[in-house]
């Protein structure tokens, strides 16, 4: 809305507004308005969830260490996605689709978690909603964002086709028009890049999901996640950078830039609050919209097949809850980690969980970077 005030209507009679059609001038403005909402409400978002008795519920089965955070405020991720939504709406162009796609799919991950949290909580039903009914939500939700994109490829605002890493040249199509051919069953051409994109999108919001069971783990990874993602929608977005490092060019994504900064000012305002000890937990309603918005994000600017790097803890968090799963179920009840999620393993060998935290975030920095190198390693 300020950008539309600021630049497309005062710009003409004052000269000096026009540094607000610079990009990074934007983007900068809309992670410092997420930091400072943040920081400036969440004192009273904490009062009100301790009024409201909102507390975390905490297993019996998880860490001893764990109990003493039973009743700590949770669903703080209401706070994270205020801080997103509006700096967006207040520094973005409103009239850029794929804005309102990616915000609109953080509401909707956002209100799932939402949900489940509310059942936890209020009508103090531990297990929330069920699996299978969390996960067809969000598969719904994420369905909803391919069906969406496929709309906007046939206006030629958006590519189907797969983007590789260090593969330049490799960019397979994930709408198979062969299936095309087939009578009354066209829409079989458009179901593998549907059923792809509810894998990735759900999967990352799963992802950060488990990942968030100690103090400051989940909002600490996602702040280096998004950065990256910040940068990584910047040269998708950017002409000549995309040349440069042959990219597909993509010039309307590059407004996502300032939702991806407004996301990392929003996680380091939550991480003042979450910071070990944590006055307050994001919960479901946090870990999901987050989730569900580096998914989708990752999904419109082509670089899925970058999420393993750009969110590297999250999908080892994912990896070790399969893992421990399987082999429980396949090898008579073996595991083979202490706990899963992996972060519970650590704790249970003696690390600190201040130590597991910081480990975690420089892992996670490792591998944002390696998802960096990537743009010219190709």
């Amino acid at each position: 809305m300020l950008y539309w005030l600021l630049y497309q209507k005062l710009f003409p009679y004052f000269r000096l507004f026009r540094i607000f059609r610079y990009l990074t001038f934007r983007t900068v403005f809309a992670s410092l308005t997420a930091l400072l909402i943040g920081l400036l409400i969440g004192p009273y978002v904490i009062e009100r969830l301790r009024e409201f008795q909102i507390g975390q519920y905490i297993r019996e089965e998880g860490p001893q260490s764990h109990q003493k955070k039973s009743g700590t405020p949770t669903m703080g991720g209401v706070l994270i996605c205020i801080s997103i939504l509006v700096p967006t709406l207040l520094w973005s162009d409103l009239s850029n689709p794929y804005v309102w796609l990616v915000m609109l799919s953080t509401l909707a991950f956002g209100a799932i978690g939402f949900a489940d949290d509310y059942i936890k909580v209020v009508h103090r039903r531990n297990l929330g909603l069920t699996a299978r009914a969390k996960l067809s939500l969000q598969l719904l939700a994420s369905a909803g964002v391919a069906i969406t994109l496929l709309r906007m490829e046939v206006h030629g605002g958006y590519s189907t086709k797969l983007m590789f890493p260090f593969l330049k040249r490799f960019r397979p199509d994930l709408v198979w028009e062969w299936l095309g051919q087939i009578p009354h069953l066209h829409w079989l051409a458009f179901l593998p890049f549907i059923i792809f994109v509810m894998l990735v999108i759900a999967g990352a919001s799963n992802a950060v999901n488990l990942t968030d069971g100690l103090d400051g783990l989940a909002i600490g990874c996602t702040i280096i996640a998004a950065a990256a993602l910040t940068v990584l929608t910047y040269v998708s977005g950017h002409v000549v950078f995309s040349d440069y490092l042959e990219l597909q060019r993509m010039p309307m994504v590059s407004e996502l830039t300032v939702f991806c900064g407004a996301m990392v000012g929003a996680s380091i305002g939550f991480l003042w609050y979450n910071a070990h000890p944590a006055e307050i937990f994001m919960g479901d309603v946090g870990s999901l919209a987050l989730g569900g918005a580096i998914g989708t994000v990752a999904v419109v600017i082509k670089q899925e097949l970058l999420l393993p790097f750009i969110g590297g803890v999250f999908i080892l968090e994912a990896l070790s809850v399969m893992l421990q799963v399987g082999s429980y179920k396949l090898r008579n009840g073996k595991r083979i980690f202490k706990m899963a999620p992996l972060h519970h393993h650590f704790e249970l060998m003696g690390w600190s969980e201040s130590k597991v935290i910081a480990r975690f975030w420089i892992l996670a920095l490792i591998f944002a970077l390696l998802a960096l190198t990537t743009l010219k390693l190709r």
